[in-house]
């Protein structure tokens, strides 16, 4: 069998799951193997928005062969509804319901766990290992976020925001107004500005999530809880 038509064989959809955990309602993506040798939770980074590795992820599990299952759960607050009601979560808060989720959703699973996360989803990978040790087996980092770079001008800049409830509020405030636009308008202005480098879906889940007042402000408070715990 050539590597193509193996790879055609373990393609699949990813399917969306919105479920609750400790109370929170949580957008998840999961493709579940036939066959499973492994679970692989996904934790993404500051935003969580899970539709954003929507690529990524499918790409995983065909490099994996459908070997392994795959779940990404988004973030507290970092959803399409704003289910919360404007409460914000910390990066604490946002560990500790990753941990939930496990002991939730992942108690019966009968293989071993693998933690994959991008940046600040890195940390909370390591610290959802810590609690989870009897179910969690692996961790893998992607661009971890571990430390502040006190050199970094963006890092700066977001942290100076991110200390201003007023200036939090207002570039909030901002991004929501794009998101009231019509969708065409509101991805030709993302597509030009903070998407210039981005793929077509990820730019749709920032049309969907991002420009929402709900999530935009808790990414900001999420990151300003993050510069106090990792520096």
């Amino acid at each position: 069998m050539s590597l193509e038509n193996s790879h055609l064989n373990v393609q699949r959809t990813l399917a969306f799951r919105l479920c609750t955990v400790s109370s929170y309602k949580t957008e998840l993506l999961e493709i579940c193997s036939d066959d499973p040798k492994l679970h692989v939770l996904f934790i993404p980074g500051n935003p969580g928005i899970v539709s954003f590795y929507k690529d990524f992820l499918e790409s995983l599990y065909e490099f994996l062969g459908g070997s392994a299952s795959v779940t990404a759960i988004g973030h507290i607050s970092h959803t399409k509804k704003n289910w919360e009601h404007g409460r914000l979560f910390s990066l604490q808060q946002q560990i500790d319901h990753k941990v939930d989720f496990i002991e939730q959703e992942l108690k019966n699973t009968g293989v071993p766990i693998v933690l994959v996360g991008h940046s600040i989803g890195s940390y909370i990978s390591i610290e959802t290992l810590r609690k989870t040790p009897e179910k969690v087996k692996y961790c893998i980092g992607l661009y971890p976020f571990l430390m502040l770079n006190p050199l970094s001008e963006k890092q700066t800049d977001i942290k100076k925001v991110a200390e201003s409830s007023i200036l939090s509020a207002l570039l909030s405030f901002s991004m929501a107004s794009v998101g009231l636009l019509p969708r065409c308008a509101s991805r030709i202005i993302v597509s030009n500005s903070i998407g210039k480098s981005w793929s077509a879906t990820a730019v749709d889940a920032a049309c969907s999530h991002l420009l929402r007042y709900h999530t935009f402000r808790n990414m900001i408070f999420m990151a300003l809880t993050e510069f106090r715990k990792v520096q």
